[in-house]
């Protein structure tokens, strides 16, 4: 089956938001979600996903560090000369695996939405794949594709961060378009402050430590 180009994935916009979700929301689009260790899921084993979205009515990001060894290919292969390495399609969740995304670092700041990109936060933005990458070339130092993404139902997430499943982490570019992916999960928490430093070394089994 063919996979469907996508800017972005939209969830509906939220109605009837209470102030506790909009503080989540404000905390978690744009910044990282860091799995911690041992998740059940393999699909979020050691992950670290980039939210762009997340409101009452649930939340989606995109798994950084699933490079895979599929290649763009047409109509997609046209973006290949904007692609960061590694520049393969990334893996980026279980869910509607047909969808293509693109996300994208800017040149510049966007203040709003224009027909080629969406501003998420920052100099991130997603990038409307259908377009001409040589007219968005203009306006990205780069792009990376990512095939599907990872969502959450209402309250799903906010459930999940309660638990302890994952740390909410503050998101620089450079962990978006990382040249190491494999190594991602690693490098965000060794930066972190104290303590929390430690858990990059964690063992699978915590019993073992």
């Amino acid at each position: 089956m063919a996979a469907t180009c996508s800017a972005t994935v939209v969830l509906p916009a939220p109605t009837g938001q209470t102030g506790t979700v909009f503080a989540m929301s404000a905390q978690t689009k744009g910044r990282l979600l860091v799995a911690t260790p041992p998740l059940s899921d393999p699909n979020f084993d050691r992950a670290v996903v980039y939210v762009l979205e997340h409101h009452e009515d649930g939340a989606i990001g995109l798994i950084l560090n699933r490079p895979t060894d599929e290649a763009l290919s047409e109509p997609l292969d046209r973006w290949i000369d904007l692609q960061t390495a590694p520049s393969s399609v990334f893996a980026g969740g279980p869910v509607d695996t047909n969808a293509m995304i693109g996300i994208a670092t800017t040149k510049l700041l966007l203040d709003e939405s224009t027909e080629l990109l969406t501003p998420i936060a920052g100099l991130v933005a997603s990038a409307d794949l259908s377009a001409d990458p040589a007219i968005v070339a203009a306006h990205v130092e780069s792009v990376r594709v990512f095939r599907g993404y990872a969502g959450w139902g209402a309250g799903q997430l906010e459930a999940e961060i309660g638990e302890g499943a994952w740390l909410v982490l503050d998101s620089e570019v450079g962990d978006v378009f990382s040249e190491r992916p494999d190594e991602l999960w690693y490098d965000v928490l060794r930066r972190q402050p104290g303590r929390l430093s430690w858990l990059a070394l964690a063992p699978d089994d915590l019993s073992l430590n």
